[in-house]
């Protein structure tokens, strides 16, 4: 875009300096320097036609001499179609603006707006028009190829930004303790087996790895279910890979199994664990069996287990999707998730230039749907409700100290 605006801002200078000739030869030398679709650049910069570059580039390249080249008079030539017809500039406008979209008058209201789709309709309006020049006047009304942007929240609970601030003070307090402080999440379910991975890796030309036509579950290797533990202060993680349901009670295995792996190791004198949570899915904060797998956690290490759920809707914020779950992801880019030992070889392979360090985890334990909680169980549970938020923000302490035992 910007060695358009250039182009074009050196044409508006010299324009009355050239003739139809210069302009030409200005257009094609342009063209020729660029490369590779310069004249396809120079035509949006400039309004000179790819017939016409093309023909400066002839005479660049050996065609005829100056002297024998006729050079037509100023307003001389044929008139562009837009002057001809006043009508067109209006009529493709209208068929493009984006507030027609749903109008059950709009012509093109179910079509694909291609620039040959415009076309065919301005034709059938009365217009001469070629794809080439609606894809001009496009240009020159600023539209272009644009992609869906996820920018609308829908709507947003008026604690929002209050509930990030609460749980960033709480992140703090217990860094500065000495305490550990995690973030969790499960990372999205995996085909294991030779299935497309988006992304591209390097490989000898012409010699792409060969990969199933369709993504059909193979029953025989199933899917891999990645649950993952970021240490906020120690940029490490920690990643469980199931075979099994993603379930509060796998989710509070894997936490488990880091506490008893890495943490227990770099935090031996900690008494308590802040565990930083997305308010949905295995890790809800109203899930019933998450509150009572934390409880028997809390027992069995003996540790209070402090919980900050993020406010709805705001999951792509939680710590570990941008410093854990994006550089996995990069990392495995275009290689098939062939076999469990595969990934898990993947995800433990994943480094970054600021240290982080990952290990990675196979556990093929069940965990099964459907498992009820009852009100007195979860009358049973040393649960402790924040001021603020309790339904977000709470604590889970060991139910008796004296019988609690720290993981081995």
């Amino acid at each position: 875009m910007a060695e358009v605006e250039a182009i074009k801002r050196r044409f508006e200078l010299l324009a009355r300096h050239l003739d139809e000739r210069t302009r030409r030869l200005l257009a094609a030398s342009e063209a020729m320097a660029i490369g590779r679709g310069g004249a396809s650049t120079v035509a949006r910069a400039t309004g000179v036609s790819r017939r016409v570059i093309g023909e400066g580039i002839k005479e660049l390249t050996g065609g005829p001499a100056a002297g024998a080249v006729r050079i037509r008079r100023p307003g001389g030539g044929r008139k562009r179609t837009i002057d001809t017809d006043p009508t067109l500039r209006e009529d493709l406008e209208r068929l493009v603006e984006p507030v027609t979209r749903g109008d059950p008058e709009s012509p093109l209201r179910w079509t694909c707006k291609s620039v040959r789709k415009l076309a065919e309709e301005l034709r059938r309006l009365g217009h001469r028009v070629s794809h080439q020049l609606v894809a001009e006047l496009l240009h020159e009304l600023d539209y272009s190829l644009q992609a869906n942007r996820k920018v609308l929240e829908g709507s947003q609970h008026p604690d929002r930004n209050a509930q990030f601030e609460y749980l960033n003070d709480q992140v703090q307090q217990q860094v500065a303790a000495g305490q550990p402080a995690i973030s969790v999440d499960a990372k999205k379910k995996e085909l294991v087996g030779p299935f497309k991975n988006v992304g591209r890796e390097l490989r000898p030309q012409g010699q792409p790895e060969p990969v199933r036509v369709h993504d059909f579950l193979d029953k025989d290797l199933g899917r891999a279910t990645p649950y993952g533990v970021y240490d906020l202060a120690q940029n490490q993680g920690w990643v469980t890979v199931g075979i099994d349901h993603d379930t509060a009670e796998f989710a509070v295995a894997s936490i488990q199994h880091w506490w008893q792996t890495l943490g227990q190791a770099t935090y031996p004198g900690a008494t308590s664990l802040l565990i930083t949570a997305d308010g949905g899915g295995s890790n809800g904060s109203r899930l019933r069996l998450w509150k009572l797998e934390l409880q028997r956690f809390a027992d069995e290490s003996g540790l209070e287990l402090r919980v900050c759920h993020l406010p709805p809707g705001t999951s792509k914020w939680n710590k570990i999707e941008h410093r854990l779950f994006s550089y996995i992801t990069q990392n495995w880019r275009g290689k098939p998730l062939v076999s469990y030992a595969t990934i898990v070889s993947l995800i433990a392979a994943t480094k970054t230039r600021s240290g982080l360090a990952v290990q990675c985890h196979l556990d093929e334990g069940t965990y099964p749907t459907g498992r009820k909680v009852s009100d007195a169980d979860l009358a049973g549970i040393n649960l402790h409700r924040d001021e603020f938020h309790g339904e977000w923000n709470y604590r889970i302490r060991p139910r008796t100290h004296s019988s609690a035992t720290l993981i081995s």
